[in-house]
């Protein structure tokens, strides 16, 4: 694992389980958000954008929508073979309700955490 997966990791790992507890009390609005914070934060790492897809995929199979599945088995592809090579829409948030090519502003919390990692990868 590289440096900026090991920097970013503990940052999507922290929304993932935001999520969890917000499924946990029903809100799976919220907990959706959370998931595409975490997608926006891991995307540059293959291994966190897929683990981040196959959540989201556990989501939507939790809550019976087909589309959302059929759209993350189509992220989780593009994510295992695209992010290692930077074909990766910088901040999409990773769900099916919006294009998988479109690129996002980020937010300002998110884009320091993923501006930290990066500059600490360089050093």
């Amino acid at each position: 694992m590289n440096t900026f997966n090991r920097r970013i990791r503990p940052h999507v790992q922290a929304e993932l389980l935001a999520a969890r507890e917000a499924e946990a009390q029903g809100n799976f609005v919220l907990a959706f958000a959370c998931l595409e914070r975490a997608h926006v934060l891991g995307q540059a790492s293959t291994i966190e954008h897929v683990r981040v897809h196959c959540r989201m995929l556990a989501w939507g199979w939790q809550r019976r929508d087909m589309r959302e599945c059929l759209g993350q088995l189509f992220r989780i592809v593009g994510a295992s073979t695209k992010t290692a090579i930077g074909l990766v829409p910088h901040g999409n948030t990773g769900g099916a309700n919006i294009s998988p090519f479109k690129r996002l502003s980020v937010s300002p919390d998110l884009a320091r955490h993923i501006e930290e990692a990066r500059a600490q990868k360089n050093r």
